[in-house]
């Protein structure tokens, strides 16, 4: 059996498989389906400061090799997260990681440090794909100065490992990857979902209620690879890959283009269990082609 264990600057990895937020709910909710110590790391769902109800129905849309959602971050702000949520998630034996969310700033810094309080939470992973309110809404994440902006505010009052969750709707990622290290990010991933449409022809509207949404699933991997390969090698910072894994082959292939470690969102609702079986088959690979550690594949693709 070879070694699956990795490392994000202080957090300490059992195996590179994590869930993405947003796909996996609060780890609970899938007990039932696989072994939640077996996997290396549990991106909660999306936490704001305040209470959101996220956006009117209807939120998902399926497509071709893919699925449309626009959510809207719905959950009951960080205050209920730390007293309802922390004391049921906190002895889960494995990386318990918070998604946060907020519309400035501020609000990002101020979730990050009431999560810094929670002893058992050994990271937070920064969405700033959210708009900007006091910019005319544009989402922090499309500009160098805007993501700077958050990890700058974040990184002062959040003492843990900060990993931030990079836009591919830009022109060039590998510059906001730049700009987020500069400001003390310890580690990016990627990619958050590409914005996108689907429209029913018979009722000539879209499906979504705020007729765009964020494309996920298989459909978006080479894009996915392609932006792990460019942020790669342009920080030092280790790098988290994710977008349309359903499989150990594919996730091999986000290792090799330089991921230290990776998400599985999407495939967690065709297969609840995918989490496991990625991480076995990530192990029967490395065996099979005689690698002892799982880093001797990290980064193969130069």
């Amino acid at each position: 059996m070879a070694d699956l264990s990795v490392n994000i600057k202080d957090l300490k990895l059992k195996n590179p498989v994590m869930t993405a937020s947003g796909t996996f709910g609060y780890g609970l909710e899938f007990a039932d389906f696989v072994p939640l110590e077996e996997i290396g790391g549990i991106i909660v769902k999306g936490t704001t400061l305040e209470p959101r109800e996220g956006n009117d129905y209807p939120r998902m849309a399926e497509t071709p090799q893919g699925m449309l959602n626009c959510v809207g971050l719905q959950n009951k702000g960080v205050d209920y997260f730390c007293e309802h949520i922390y004391p049921q998630i906190k002895d889960i034996d494995t990386n318990m990681i918070v998604n946060v969310s907020g519309h400035s700033p501020e609000s990002y810094a101020e979730c990050a440090a009431r999560i810094n309080e929670l002893e058992k939470i050994p990271a937070i992973e920064l969405n700033i794909s959210c708009p900007n309110v006091k910019d005319g809404g544009m989402a922090f994440g499309v500009t160098c100065e805007g993501a700077a902006s958050v990890v700058k505010a974040v990184r002062k009052a959040y003492h843990k490992t900060l990993i931030v969750k990079l836009s591919p709707n830009v022109t060039n990622i590998a510059d906001i990857a730049r700009a987020v290290e500069a400001e003390g990010a310890d580690s990016v991933s990627l990619i958050n979902t590409l914005m996108g449409m689907a429209v029913d022809i018979e009722k000539r509207q879209p499906l979504l209620s705020i007729r765009t949404g964020g494309l996920s699933g298989p459909c978006v991997k080479p894009v996915a690879l392609r932006m792990v390969w460019d942020v790669a090698h342009a920080v030092k910072i280790p790098v988290v890959g994710l977008g349309g894994i359903q499989n150990a082959k594919d996730a091999i292939e986000f290792l090799m283009c330089g991921a230290t470690a990776i998400e599985i969102g999407t495939a967690n609702f065709v297969d609840p269990a995918v989490t496991k079986k990625v991480k076995d088959g990530i192990n029967e690979w490395l065996d099979a082609h005689g690698c002892a550690s799982v880093t001797e594949i990290i980064g193969a693709i130069s």
